[in-house]
């Protein structure tokens, strides 16, 4: 008779001989939601699942297009909800205190470290460092283990030693050769590091203008091999939203309409973009963007100048555009994934300049 092969012996083996190693599958079993639910649709196929652990997701576009917004504010306050630890890189020196607090954001050192460094192999350091301690203190097959988020908020200002070399020099040459590939290096790195410990990491970074006719799509700094590595890489335009609080328009700009467009990801169809208002004063509504999706998709249909929906039992609901709010369009959102809305709260933002840290 075959003897049996001792998989333990050889699990064990193999784990102190490599370091870092991980074995078997690491599928997310946390997410942490982006604040809004149809850009979390985009993302995952969920409508309360944006952000995954044990993953590297990356926000890009340009100043003021709302990435700090979602990434350092929504995504941060949600992660605490959820009893995750997070640790805010700030390359920008941009995210003051008070205003990640009108976010609702948590700024004990209970609940978050923010950190000021300005160079990539600083970043990279101090992610090695923290995730070496990390697995010193946890091992690798605790399940209680705390659960930690990353935020660097962004890459596109992160310097290399070349730029600062040339800045003590009163060179002003950049350093575009070596910046996407310690970019690349940086997100491989971590993603083997975060899969197997449910530590997650959410990035910011800048977009440019495409000089290609053929392809219009803005493009994101840092090359593409960065791109590669992540998991989720969400594209981000903005436009003025000139509408008040009941969507009547006005001639003043009232906030920003982020357009959304989710260029990849593993969990859903790729490609797809919506557009979520966040206005200056009440900050971002979770059920923007819903209605256009669900036209989009066939689910509310124009009757005339109302939106139709036909429920799971044949009822049929008809509505003025702006009436689809909140609880009808929960019904909606039910319907189609059959589960019910986790038990995590979604607090209100104060007033806030939502262009701050951009």
């Amino acid at each position: 008779m075959v003897k049996a092969f001792d998989i333990s012996k050889f699990r064990k083996d193999i784990t102190k001989s490599i370091d870092g190693l991980g074995i078997g599958f690491n599928d997310p079993t946390d997410w942490i939601s982006t604040g809004n639910h149809a850009l979390n649709y985009l993302i995952s196929g969920d409508f309360y699942k944006g952000v995954p652990l044990g993953k590297v997701t990356v926000l890009a576009g340009e100043s003021g297009s709302g990435k700090s917004f979602i990434a350092s504010g929504n995504v941060v306050r949600q992660a605490q909800l959820q009893g995750i630890f997070v640790v805010l890189i700030d390359s920008e020196n941009a995210l003051d205190e008070k205003w990640l607090q009108a976010l609702n954001v948590d700024t004990s050192p209970d609940k978050l470290m923010r950190l000021s460094i300005s160079m990539i192999d600083d970043v990279a350091k101090t992610i090695s460092t923290f995730m070496k301690q990390y697995k010193a203190d946890y091992g690798e097959d605790v399940e209680d283990k705390p659960k930690i988020l990353f935020v660097i908020d962004s890459l596109g200002m992160l310097l290399t030693p070349t730029d600062v070399d040339q800045f003590d020099k009163g060179e002003m040459k950049g350093d575009l050769g070596r910046k996407p590939k310690a970019l690349t290096a940086l997100v491989r790195n971590t993603v083997n590091m975060f899969g197997a410990h449910n530590v997650g990491m959410l990035a910011t970074n800048h977009t440019y203008a495409s000089q290609d006719m053929f392809d219009p799509d803005d493009k994101i700094s840092g090359g593409q091999g960065f791109i590669y590595a992540s998991s989720i890489v969400i594209a981000m335009k903005k436009l003025k939203l000139k509408e008040d609080e009941d969507g009547n328009k006005v001639s003043d700009v009232r906030g920003i309409r982020a357009a959304c467009k989710v260029m990849k990801t593993r969990y859903a169809k790729p490609f797809e973009g919506v557009q979520i208002k966040i206005p200056y004063e009440t900050g971002m509504d979770p059920y923007s963007g819903l209605v256009d999706l669900f036209e989009k998709k066939g689910l509310l249909t124009k009757s005339g100048n109302r939106l139709k929906y036909i429920d799971a039992q044949g009822k049929e609901h008809l509505e003025y555009r702006k009436a689809w709010t909140g609880e009808k369009l929960e019904m909606i959102m039910q319907e189609i994934s059959n589960i019910t809305a986790p038990e995590i709260p979604v607090e209100e933002v104060s007033t806030v300049d939502v262009t701050e840290g951009e």
